[in-house]
């Protein structure tokens, strides 16, 4: 028995093989007036779990700048809903929607999946995605920045240092999702990124008792440092902030973190002066990772929103 195809859908619109994304759905909206997308596919690979974004966008009339948020956790593990348990989402989601700006949050392939780049792959597929449906998402494509926190950072500040016209950006663009367009963002919050994968590989990972936890930068490469220093180089902001033209960046990083030492933000925010870009290198002092130990994160988080809503002329 032949059956209908589903309601809404004309066959005759149809492709074979499909795209390797799926189009925004309507939003719902809530009682605060603010429209979320929950759950869509930005990006898909053959044999993977599918990519998958949120929006959430202020009430009001349009289009909005929007803030791509990149989730931590060591590039092992993560996910888009959760920011680090020192942060409730509540308020970083308030923060973004309050300064307003409509907030991106997106998964992308862990690192035992997918080593790099495919992390930074996944990341510029949802700025592609996220311009090529701006207005159905009420997004203005051309005031888009990028938040991250651990190995969310270290991909933000990537975001932000490598394009089509970088040394070996062609490599890092990729082709996941909306396979070609601007990829380019206008600012960037890397809290506590990794910057320098060569020099990090001589500072000891802490033990984590009763846990199973594969060293991070390996899983990331693919092999150690030592043995891939090319590709160590490659996944290293560092490398792109020399003679490149940055957006505004923001750094804010515990001084006494030891999972991911203060010296990284210092080494590129220097790295980011010397290239002429605008950088913001923020102490939190006495702080460990994922700013623990600090009383001042709700100001944190403001502080990050109003950084990204001035550069992004949110209200403009």
């Amino acid at each position: 028995m032949t059956q209908s195809p589903p309601a809404g859908i004309d066959i005759a619109d149809m492709t074979w093989p499909p795209p390797p994304y799926r189009s925004p759905v309507p939003p719902v909206t809530g009682t605060d007036g603010v429209r979320r997308f929950d759950g869509i596919t930005y990006a898909t690979t053959p044999g993977y779990r599918p990519r998958l974004l949120d929006v959430q966008v202020p009430a009001g009339e349009g289009p909005f700048p929007a803030v791509v948020w990149i989730h931590g956790g060591g590039w092992l593990d993560g996910d888009r809903r959760y920011p680090p348990p020192t942060v409730p989402a509540d308020l970083l989601h308030g923060a973004v929607l309050g300064a307003g700006l409509a907030l991106v949050s997106i998964d992308y392939r862990h690192s035992l999946e997918a080593p790099f780049p495919a992390q930074l792959h996944d990341v510029k597929a949802a700025i592609r995605y996220v311009r090529t449906f701006a207005d159905a998402l009420g997004i203005d494509p051309d005031r888009i920045g990028v938040w991250g926190e651990s190995a969310g950072g270290h991909l933000a500040a990537l975001a932000g240092l490598v394009g089509p016209g970088t040394p070996q950006g062609a490599a890092l663009e990729g082709t996941q999702g909306v396979g070609s367009g601007e990829t380019g963002v206008r600012a960037v919050v890397d809290w506590y990124g990794v910057s320098d994968l060569v020099t990090l590989a001589e500072h000891p990972m802490p033990a984590m008792p009763g846990t199973d936890f594969p060293d991070p930068y390996e899983a990331l490469l693919g092999a150690t440092v030592a043995a891939r220093p090319d590709l160590a180089r490659a996944a290293s902001p560092m490398t792109h902030a020399e003679g490149s033209n940055p957006p505004p960046f923001l750094l804010v990083h515990g001084t006494h973190d030891g999972l991911v030492p203060y010296s990284q933000s210092e080494a590129l925010t220097e790295a980011l002066r010397n290239a002429g870009g605008e950088v913001v290198l923020q102490p939190v002092e006495g702080a460990d990772h994922i700013f623990l130990g600090s009383r001042d994160i709700p100001a944190i988080v403001e502080g990050g929103a109003a950084f990204l809503a001035r550069h992004l002329g949110a209200g403009a």
